[in-house]
């Protein structure tokens, strides 16, 4: 998608901060980081919602990627917090699928 800042930050044309990278997915840290350590996983591939992503196997390609870059920025040990907002009401600001990764503290519950 020519407007997707996601799509822009997989293809190189905006720069950013990547602690991980697949065929399939890239792991970069988010500029407005809400603990020690906050990246996003984003499939390559645009998928505007979690309803969009193709089929299982997908999704669970996703989930694997999020553990892999997990385990790339340290969070294996301790435990990290993966989250992926859906739709305005659930907060999902970028229309591509993404999901937040959060570790380097405890994390309290509920969430929010």
């Amino acid at each position: 998608m020519e407007d997707c800042i996601f799509c822009k930050i997989v293809s190189g044309a905006i720069p950013a901060d990547i602690v991980y990278r697949d065929d399939e997915h890239t792991a970069f840290r988010d500029i407005h980081p809400a603990a020690p350590i906050h990246a996003l996983l984003v499939p390559n591939k645009h998928w505007p919602t979690l309803y969009d992503v193709p089929d299982a196997e997908t999704h669970g390609k996703i989930l694997q990627a999020a553990c892999a870059a997990a385990a790339a920025m340290g969070l294996d040990k301790g435990g990290f917090r993966l989250v992926a907002n859906f739709g305005p009401d659930g907060g999902q600001e970028v229309m591509h699928v993404h999901y937040h990764i959060l570790g380097g503290r405890i994390m309290g519950w509920p969430p929010g």
